[in-house]
């Protein structure tokens, strides 16, 4: 089926989990082409995976799923998401208290650009607990993180952490 748009999936994703990969994929069943855009904050002084580090594993993650790009970004999300055509916004929800951040969020992004909407996915209740913090914590502190990334990303933060 085509003509169904382009959706934008902006996140951080430093690092990117099976969350985040679920709700990606979850959501790329219902646009032609899916955008994982991975925001660029200059204003994020502490980040573990620079910007193109997180685009490459995000690119290995996804690599076997031709719908579904990866890009980086440094502007307005919205404005990047009008300039790729999308038409939806795509945001996942873990927990009540990311409701209201998105609901925040959402409302924003409407008064800017009425015409891009904003889908929220909810996670799979198996990828509720996962956050990347709590995976960043984790693996500096040595522990297994296996059952929260994929082994690319696991390996990755061993590299990072030296252990």
């Amino acid at each position: 089926m085509s003509g169904r748009g382009i959706a934008l999936y902006p996140a951080s994703l430093d690092p990117i989990h099976y969350g985040h990969i679920d709700v990606a994929i979850r959501a790329s069943r219902f646009f032609d082409q899916l955008i994982v855009a991975i925001y660029a904050n200059p204003n994020k002084k502490r980040v573990l995976f620079q910007i193109d580090e997180r685009v490459e594993l995000a690119r290995q993650i996804f690599q076997k799923y031709p719908e579904i790009s990866v890009a980086k970004y440094n502007s307005l999300t919205v404005e990047y998401a009008q300039s790729v055509g999308a038409t939806a916004l795509i945001r996942g929800l873990r927990v009540f208290g990311d409701f209201e951040f998105e609901f925040r969020i959402g409302m924003a992004n409407r008064k800017l650009a009425p015409a891009l909407e904003t889908i929220a996915i909810l996670s799979d209740e198996q990828f509720m607990h996962i956050s990347s913090s709590t995976i960043r914590e984790i693996a500096e502190l040595g522990g297994d993180v296996s059952s929260m990334v994929p082994p690319v990303i696991s390996e990755a933060l061993r590299k990072k952490f030296g252990t």
